[in-house]
């Protein structure tokens, strides 16, 4: 735990926050919350690089109900800026990166801080990404004895660390709870010797030449493979005031959230597995959750026993929702739109929680790799794409069935196919010194 860091609670705020000479950056957090996992290791980092121009607090929001309720803090975590006695800026809430959280504390201070000069890496395999697929392929490059770099935006994960519990991978007894399943990856690529370089923010990559390059905040890295593991993230909802309502009504994760909504009525938008298991788990806390869905349902069989046998759940078909609605940042309702007979109303909830897919982390590669019209990196079932020394694994990559499994398949692959281009290139190669 970073000494930067000041932990209080209610009885401390208008003196630490509220009459601070500088600005002050709040986070709320809760127990067993992954998003808050991700951003604790930001925040420190983060309160490490701006020491002296912005005062970093933490807050216990379950121990301090009321000051979260008068600050309209309703989920976990929750990030405000204060100056001057007055919040200032764009609250953050959810799953939160590096970049979001340097972009806004930036936004308040600007560019306080001197350039760093560039550090210089060679490796022989840099992979971008360390969820299942990223973390799989280095288990496999690192124990070929290649020198391996995982780099990721955030903390290693992806989106199996956000997950509750996954109940289909192979090996597990039954269940077993997303982060520890990825913990246990990470350990063990570490321990083939792997390197790996978490809260890393890439600006720039050139994929094509035998030397790949890639360059973060502090370092360029060197290349002679590469392997693109970025996942994706899941897709907001396209409804009026949706962003307004985010992480005050509107939620994108059950585990992080749901246990704010013990007895209330809430919605799940959304028909695939993540919709059906998690509006599932949601009735551990809600009185009653009601599915709104588009079309067919494309859970698995046995989610959907699971869904159709649990009394507090019922479903909406063959609609969307166009509109959130509130007062005082806390939901009271959606518009939903039948999508048959065109007819929209109003339906009464205190929280929604959105699984309509993912959209793919792509961006960065656009104009250097083959991509398809949702954005999916093109790469066959070798993960090679058009791009000699280039690999794409896991979610990013086109293909028709996305779970960790596959994703970690994937990343086994790539992980060996990256392996066995380095060496049959090992004397056409040459990295900077």
């Amino acid at each position: 735990m970073s000494d930067k860091i000041i932990h209080i609670n209610s009885d401390a705020f208008q003196e630490t926050v509220l009459n601070s000479k500088i600005p002050v950056i709040v986070d709320f957090f809760s127990d067993d919350c992954p998003p808050c996992d991700v951003l604790a290791p930001i925040y420190e980092k983060m309160a490490e690089k701006y020491e002296g121009h912005i005062k970093f607090v933490k807050i216990f929001r379950q121990e301090n109900r009321e000051l979260a309720q008068s600050l309209n803090v309703s989920g976990s975590p929750t990030v405000l800026f204060f100056k001057d006695g007055a919040e200032i800026g764009n609250r953050l809430t959810g799953f939160l990166n590096k970049p979001q959280v340097r972009a806004a504390i930036e936004e308040i201070l600007g560019d306080v801080l001197p350039k760093e000069p560039m550090k210089r890496v060679n490796c022989d395999v840099l992979i971008l990404g360390a969820g299942s697929a990223g973390l799989s392929a280095a288990i496999y490059a690192a124990r070929a004895q290649v020198r391996t770099i995982v780099l990721d935006i955030s903390v290693a994960g992806g989106q199996a660390a956000s997950t509750f519990t996954i109940e289909n991978y192979p090996g597990t007894k039954g269940a077993i709870r997303g982060r520890e399943l990825i913990d246990d990856m990470r350990g063990q690529a570490v321990s083939f010797g792997a390197q790996i370089d978490d809260l890393k923010e890439i600006f720039e990559v050139k994929l094509t030449g035998e030397t790949k390059y890639v360059r973060t905040e502090d370092t360029e890295y060197y290349a002679k493979a590469v392997i693109i593991a970025s996942g994706a993230s899941p897709r907001a909802l396209p409804a009026q005031n949706a962003d307004e309502f985010k992480g005050r009504g509107v939620h994108y994760c059950a585990t992080c959230d749901g246990s704010m909504y013990e007895d209330r009525k809430i919605v799940v938008i959304g028909g695939g597995d993540a919709a059906v298991e998690e509006a599932v788990y949601l009735t551990k806390f809600a009185s009653h959750v009601t599915i709104i869905h588009r079309s067919q349902f494309r859970a698995s069989q046995s989610a959907m026993e699971k869904l159709r046998s649990n009394r507090k759940i019922d479903m909406i078909m063959d609609s969307r929702v166009t509109k959130v609605n509130g007062m005082d940042y806390a939901l009271t309702s959606v518009e939903i739109e039948n999508l048959k007979t065109g007819k929209t109303y109003e339906y009464p909830t205190e929280g929604a929680f959105v699984y309509i897919g993912v959209e793919p982390a792509s961006q960065l590669y656009r104009g250097q790799l083959e991509i398809d019209k949702s954005g999916y990196l093109i790469a066959g079932e070798d993960t090679k794409t058009n791009v000699e020394g280039i690999f794409a694994a896991g979610d990013i990559r086109e293909k028709p069935v996305r779970q960790v499994v596959t994703a970690a398949s994937d990343g086994a692959v790539a992980g060996i196919m990256a392996e066995r281009y380095v060496t049959s290139h090992r004397d056409d190669c040459s990295l900077p010194a």
